[in-house]
């Protein structure tokens, strides 16, 4: 049996943070709205210079040099992104050459929020296969670029940033071994028009800007999420309450609470990061998972779910153990 091993792990976030105090002075918000409905209280601005490619490449090295791998070790690297910085190539060629992995399979995956589970289950897949012996999956994205700063409903939820890990495919006979165990994906596109952008290079030939119908999507996350996690778990055979963490999209506080109650699962086992990043769509997980590894919290053996939703609807989870 093939696993994908997760062996290192890392994260990037842009030079300026901007609190809800100061986002209050450019809209018409208040930190106690934004808190009381979101949780968030921070979000980071990419500035001049700051891209999705140069965020990710940054994620990418710290993943690298956790994993004491250097990209010339990579041969396959899936980038989870809505924010490209260009229409093509793919952001993942870009972050490629910067690392000095040429030659090997780079790509980005689209399906917003849900970019990392999705990039994840992709490149699981191909280490599995044999089509790649060590993989780089990131999620990066520089979502205030497709911001409408005068709908204070959804600009204040919103912030960029990057997540990596480094996956190296190994056997094994034990169920016990480390590895992703079960990955879950699912999209519909029925819901396009509760949360998308009202542009692009075909339609409209410009980027446009994210229009979302709030109420409408946290109750379509909420039970999505909630489902998602069991299937994951029912296909591994592993019951909720041993599970050790969850690492959810970190969009809303109030959402992270809610698919938890679903499941029965404390709050003590979820990591949390929205309040300090808000929602960063394909980073969030990545970033989440970093910081819980860096500080500790993840330890060797545990089980971990790893879950998101995002514009499409598409949603999906994965289960693996550190």
């Amino acid at each position: 049996m093939i696993r994908s091993v997760l062996i290192g792990t890392g994260s990037a976030l842009p030079a300026k943070c901007v609190s809800n105090d100061e986002l209050a002075q450019r809209v018409d918000t208040s930190d106690e709205w934004i808190r009381e409905r979101t949780g968030i209280a921070f979000r980071y601005v990419a500035g001049e210079g700051e891209t999705t490619g140069s965020l990710a490449t940054a994620a990418a090295r710290r993943a690298l040099e956790a994993a004491g791998l250097t990209g010339a070790d990579i041969d396959l690297i899936v980038l989870g992104t809505t924010t490209p910085d260009q229409t093509f190539p793919a952001t993942a060629t870009t972050v490629q050459a910067a690392l000095g992995c040429n030659g090997g399979i780079a790509f980005d995956v689209q399906a917003v929020c849900s970019g990392f589970i999705y990039a994840l289950g992709v490149a699981d897949s191909m280490l599995r296969s044999g089509a790649a012996r060590r993989a780089l999956v990131i999620g990066a994205e520089t979502m205030t670029r497709l911001l409408d700063w005068e709908d204070r409903g959804t600009c204040v939820l919103f912030g960029d940033g990057a997540g990596a890990v480094v996956l190296e495919a190994r056997e094994s006979d034990d169920p016990q071994a480390p590895g992703i165990i079960a990955t879950r994906l699912h999209a519909d596109g029925a819901h396009n028009e509760l949360l998308f952008v009202d542009g692009g290079p075909s339609t409209t030939g410009t980027v446009g800007k994210l229009r979302m119908s709030g109420n409408q999507v946290f109750r379509h996350a909420v039970v999505n999420l909630a489902q998602v996690l069991r299937e994951v778990l029912d296909q591994a055979g592993v019951a909720p309450d041993q599970v050790d963490w969850v690492v959810p999209h970190q969009a809303n506080a109030r959402i992270i609470e809610g698919a938890a109650r679903k499941l029965g699962l404390p709050l003590e086992r979820v990591v949390m990061t929205v309040d300090r990043h808000a929602n960063t769509s394909a980073a969030s997980v990545p970033l989440a998972l970093d910081e819980a590894m860096r500080d500790g919290r993840i330890k060797p053996g545990q089980l971990i779910v790893l879950e998101a939703m995002g514009g499409g609807f598409t949603w999906g989870a994965s289960l693996l153990r550190a």
